[in-house]
């Protein structure tokens, strides 16, 4: 099983990037997906998170309407389109997956993780 995260990179405040998610090895409309980021020094935190139908979707505060999450299962890929970058949003950033249905928010309820792309905002 592998999660490929990519599309990370430098971005200027006021930017955009976008995140891909590429499963392998098993059916990603199996699963709910979250992102996830975790800047130096501080803990991992949650970004957003989508269900396997795509109809329920939660966001982080500091990134709503900012960031959109999105999922095509027939690519087997998730993304994470990322606009009006700021220097916070500085951090690694992960996928994961899940099969439950509860708390999309907590990094305990993700079954398998990513290895994660990096993303750096300069101002």
């Amino acid at each position: 099983v592998q999660l490929q995260a990519s599309g990370g990179g430098l971005a200027q405040a006021g930017g955009s990037l976008r995140l891909s998610c590429a499963a392998s090895q098993l059916h990603l409309d199996d699963y709910a997906i979250g992102w996830f980021r975790q800047a130096p020094g501080k803990e991992r935190e949650f970004v957003a998170a989508i269900s396997r139908s795509g109809i329920s979707i939660y966001y982080a505060d500091s990134v709503k309407g900012r960031y959109t999450i999105s999922r095509d299962n027939a690519k087997n890929t998730a993304y994470l389109q990322m606009n009006s970058l700021k220097p916070e949003d500085t951090a690694i950033y992960y996928c994961a997956i899940r099969s439950g249905v509860a708390s999309p928010r907590s990094t305990t309820e993700y079954d398998f993780w990513g290895q994660g792309t990096e993303v750096t905002v300069s101002s």
